[in-house]
């Protein structure tokens, strides 16, 4: 059985939801990435998404200035999140019902992320 955990990449990006957009943009263009996991505030808070089709649905799509937008106002919190012992099977069945494409791996902590090409690259 492969599960998230055998899967998943732990080259973690993270931001803060304070920061700007645009300070997401060039960290993803910098690390080519898709997504950022934005940092909890607090132990007791919820960690956050932000992605590449956030950006352009809510920020270029209205022409809105990515320097003057900050992550939390586009990102989504609480995300979903999937357990490190989780099966790939169960994962892709989750994503598919739900219409996303990745999801951090966490228990206790932050310990990954897993994405729809983890799934169809190493899963398979």
């Amino acid at each position: 059985m492969t599960t998230a955990k055998d899967i998943m990449s732990t080259d973690v990006v993270t931001i803060q939801s304070s920061a700007t957009v645009a300070e997401a943009i060039r960290l993803m263009k910098e690390r080519g990435l898709h997504a950022l996991i934005v940092d909890r505030a607090n132990d007791n808070d919820a960690y956050g998404i932000v992605t590449d089709a956030d950006i352009g649905y809510k920020v270029v799509a209205y022409e809105k200035n990515p320097r003057e937008v900050h992550v939390h106002e586009i990102m989504t919190k609480p995300c979903v999140v999937v357990n490190p012992d989780l099966d790939v099977e169960y994962i892709a069945r989750l994503f598919a019902n739900l219409h996303i494409h990745r999801a951090p791996v966490i228990k206790d902590r932050l310990m990954g992320i897993v994405s729809l090409s983890d799934i169809l690259h190493k899963g398979m």
